[in-house]
């Protein structure tokens, strides 16, 4: 069993920046892949980024490529989402979650355990 805890979620002016936390606790985190996801209203829940277990290897979509960064300390138990240049199209609630596939994933059926999702609204 995987414990995710999401924080950092708010609000934002167009063109900020936001850092989201993850904080982990059970299965060895060092060990699993790592992602986050998001969902604006009336949407499905889409892939926004994926980190393999060392941390060395980082996937994204094409959406937020140049703009978000994914980061994890494994000493820390802690995957980060480090989100700049912020657009309205950004709103929606963000969700860290967590595979045993050690690579990370792009597939949300690939994910075996979710956060309870962090708020995050960029006005214009």
């Amino acid at each position: 069993q995987v414990q995710l805890v999401e924080s950092g979620g708010g609000l934002v002016q167009s063109g900020g920046s936001l850092r989201l936390s993850c904080a982990a606790s059970g299965r060895t985190f060092s060990s699993i892949g790592m992602g986050w996801f998001r969902q604006a209203p009336g949407e499905e829940r889409e892939f926004v980024a994926t980190i393999n277990r060392s941390g060395g290897s980082t996937y994204y979509a094409d959406s937020v490529k140049g703009r978000f960064t994914i980061s994890r300390d494994n000493a820390k138990n802690t995957v980060y989402l480090q989100m700049n240049s912020l657009k309205p199209e950004d709103t929606a609630v963000y969700y860290c979650a967590a595979t045993i596939y050690s690579t990370g994933s792009r597939s949300y059926a690939e994910y075996n355990y979710w956060g309870q999702g962090t708020q995050v609204t960029v006005s214009s």
